[in-house]
């Protein structure tokens, strides 16, 4: 097979889109990502910024075109903005249409003009809860003036902002239409995100957090007329119009809604594992044949086997009260 070759997947679906886990630290420890005392990797096990230079290169030459950088939080990540500004040489040379990050927002009032100047034009920000004892409750180290500022020096920056809010029942429910009036007056997407079933983090139980988002959507068309947008951003959100206000809202239903069918995307973790699906525990290893040789073939060949595996969907299921599907890792390893 031509080397250069897209990848297809068994069901016939293009690879375009790569999600790449740059570390697995964090300066918060949301309850429903990570455990309090995270046990962290070692640093030799992570891939070097020059290793996922050469990494995410390889599969921008095969065909990816959609780059998200995750983590833990990417902006821990020691030296960070050296692997950016190498990425936007892909942006350059038209091989790459989107260099993107998701972020919990404690670092961009020091990043934001830097992200800005290597070619990022949207970020995606993790904030479940504009009140600050519920910050500190669920992210357990709090900072939500530093997380707000964060914002606030990214819009100035002229970062497209688009805030994510992990639905939870008995959490956050009673800020619905604060988090909705707040973003909408500053011109920023929210789109909600049902909690899914992964880690044992111990003292959560995920069907008592589970808040079904028919029934947050079902409450936002009390108030607002809701009109279906067919478009997509390249991941799993359904969105819709609030036609009172003109903003976007996104629904991502992992667990009621199965988005598997348009799947186009893949996740690299900080140590080379790539996982086909977020909702299955099959990986392939790619750290291994990265470092066996100064070439890209082995790579390669080892993308390509692992696409050739991919599964049609996951598992996840709530419909029985059980959480069937459950992932035994944590968020933060595969970053979300």
């Amino acid at each position: 097979m031509s080397q250069t070759a897209p990848l297809i997947d068994p069901f016939a679906r293009a690879i375009t889109y790569l999600r790449v886990s740059v570390t697995d630290r964090c300066d918060f420890r949301c309850v429903y990502c990570m455990a309090e005392n995270m046990t962290f990797l070692p640093k030799k096990e992570l891939l070097t910024l020059e290793e996922l230079d050469r990494m995410c290169s390889t599969f921008i030459r095969l065909g990816v075109r959609k780059l998200r950088i995750t983590g833990g939080e990417p902006l821990v990540r020691k030296g960070i903005m050296t692997f950016f500004n190498g990425m936007k040489r892909h942006l350059d040379s038209g091989d790459l249409d989107e260099l993107t990050l998701t972020t919990n927002g404690s670092q961009l009032a020091r990043f934001a003009d830097d992200l800005v100047a290597a070619g990022v034009r949207r970020v995606n920000v993790s904030l479940d809860t504009l009140d600050e004892q519920k910050f500190a409750d669920i992210t357990r180290w709090g900072r939500l003036k530093q997380v707000l500022a964060g914002i606030d020096a990214a819009r100035e920056a002229g970062l497209r902002i688009k805030i994510n809010a992990v639905a939870l029942k008995g959490f956050n429910e009673d800020e619905l239409f604060t988090l909705q009036e707040w973003c909408a007056a500053r011109d920023m997407d929210l789109t909600f995100i049902e909690v899914m079933p992964m880690g044992d983090l111990g003292n959560e139980d995920r069907l008592d957090q589970y808040w079904d988002l028919k029934d947050l959507r079902a409450r936002l068309g009390e108030r607002f007329t809701l009109t279906d947008l067919a478009e997509s951003s390249g991941g799993p959100a359904r969105y819709v119009r609030l036609e009172e206000t003109g903003q976007k809202i996104g629904f991502i239903t992992p667990l009621t809604h199965n988005f598997c069918e348009s799947c186009n995307r893949v996740r690299l973790t900080c140590t080379g594992e790539l996982y086909m699906c977020l909702g299955q525990e099959d990986m392939a290893d790619l750290r291994a044949p990265l470092r066996a040789s100064a070439k890209d073939d082995l790579l390669e060949d080892a993308i390509r086997k692992a696409i050739s595996l991919k599964p049609k969907g996951h598992d996840f299921d709530y419909s029985r009260q059980a959480v069937d599907g459950q992932m035994s890792r944590h968020m933060s390893h595969t970053g979300g």
